[in-house]
């Protein structure tokens, strides 16, 4: 309550939000201190890799709950409404004492199961990411576009085309070091296709958002959201290759800048989280989930994919503080959703959910354990379900675009 005192007070909806994802945060710090290298005497020895799985798990448990819970909440008035958005302490004590139960579970079976649990919910997490990055793209796009149109209108479209064709300019960097560094004349005819394939996705959805007829039924539509599905379509395909078993196709970020780093034949490389490939997972990660904690799409086709515009959420925000009366000084966040919440809880939560997986996922660079639950080994399903989220994720870009074309009955506005 004295921390709460020292902060602006603000919408419920947006308080609550931000305190669970800084209930994440706390979770994704500890799990990184389980990977990190702690002195014992005169020599180095690392923390299992497998103990930061069972705080992902307890954090993935905790918001399943939650998710299971908030199921049909409609306004603040439901008594569950309460628990969601107070009892603070209790959540916590609740939430560090299932990942400290989660710590007693018997090794063996759990941890390879678990380990394609998690590559699923990842999956599920990589499409919920480009939901949030087009819906952000579309809120940005509407903000430049109405300022170019309310005066200086050289200056603001000078931004938008410099902010479009950074990400293209990107991207085409990016496809270049790919086939420089993850390419050989002689080999590597798996991560030549990828490259291939997702290049030609990623030119024919950018033409495709500028057709006259996708524009006619699609006015938001532009080369600034294809760009961003561009490059991060780019930065899937790269990770999905840095997860390749074959090291000759999947050099180090290291030996690619110069520094010998090879490993040794037969020798398995350390799992750390400060890997490129884990910095720049949990720089999107951070993004994604403090971006869900504020959002107010004014894309009702963003809200109905992330389930805020059933008959138990309302789009916009509810109505404006000054319009409800707050009790005392001490109650820092407004009730806003006394008439409707403006998110569906259940949904955030299973977000949340998804989001323990994906980070679970990323601090070891989607590696698996092996037999004996002592080392972690790139696979061959890791790669596939990358490339594979990488085609679907252009695909339901598409799909976004061509969608009033084909379903003339239904109501894109």
């Amino acid at each position: 309550c004295l921390l709460c005192r020292c902060c602006p007070s603000g919408n419920n909806s947006t308080v609550t939000r931000l305190i669970y994802a800084f209930f994440m945060l706390v979770g994704v710090g500890i799990a990184c201190i389980m990977l990190m290298p702690v002195s014992c005497c005169v020599y180095y020895v690392y923390i299992n890799t497998h103990m930061h799985v069972y705080v992902c798990f307890g954090m993935a448990m905790f918001f399943l709950l939650f998710s299971l819970i908030m199921v049909k909440v409609k306004s603040s008035q439901d008594p569950r409404a309460a628990v969601h958005n107070g009892f603070w302490f209790f959540k916590f004590v609740a939430a560090t004492a299932i990942t400290v139960g989660a710590f007693f579970i018997p090794e063996g079976p759990f941890t390879t199961v678990w380990f394609y649990i998690g590559m699923a919910g990842a999956f599920c997490f990589i499409l919920i990411q480009l939901v949030l990055l087009i819906d952000f793209a579309h809120s940005w796009n509407e903000s430049w576009v109405e300022k170019m149109e309310e005066g200086n209108s050289r200056c603001w479209y000078a931004a938008l085309l410099s902010a479009t064709t950074i990400n293209y300019a990107l991207s085409l960097v990016s496809l270049v070091l790919f086939y420089v560094y993850y390419t050989h004349s002689d080999g590597c005819t798996e991560n030549k296709v990828f490259i291939s394939i997702n290049m030609l996705l990623c030119v024919g959805a950018s033409v495709m958002s500028i057709l006259p007829k996708i524009q006619e039924s699609q006015p938001r539509s532009g080369l600034l959201q294809s760009s961003i599905v561009t490059l991060y379509t780019m930065y899937l395909t790269w990770s999905a290759m840095t997860n390749e078993p074959d090291r000759r196709c999947n050099p180090s970020l290291l030996g690619i800048i110069g520094i010998n780093s090879t490993t040794p034949a037969g020798q398995d490389r350390v799992v750390q989280w400060w890997d490129a490939q884990g910095i720049v997972g949990l720089i999107l990660f951070l993004m994604c989930v403090l971006y869900s904690s504020i959002r107010n799409s004014s894309n009702t086709q963003v809200n109905k994919l992330t389930l805020t515009s059933d008959e138990s959420a309302l789009i916009e925000d509810g109505p404006a503080p000054e319009n409800f009366e707050v009790g005392d000084d001490s109650n820092r966040a407004v009730d806003n959703e006394k008439d409707g919440v403006t998110y569906s809880y259940s949904f955030f939560h299973f977000m949340l959910f998804l989001a323990s997986l994906y980070i679970m996922m990323t601090l070891t660079n989607w590696y698996s354990p092996d037999s004996n639950y002592e080392t972690m080994t790139s696979k061959w399903p890791s790669v596939w379900v990358k490339i594979t989220s990488s085609w679907i994720c252009i695909s339901l870009y598409v799909w976004t675009l061509v969608a009033p074309l084909v379903l003339i009955n239904r109501d894109f506005e």
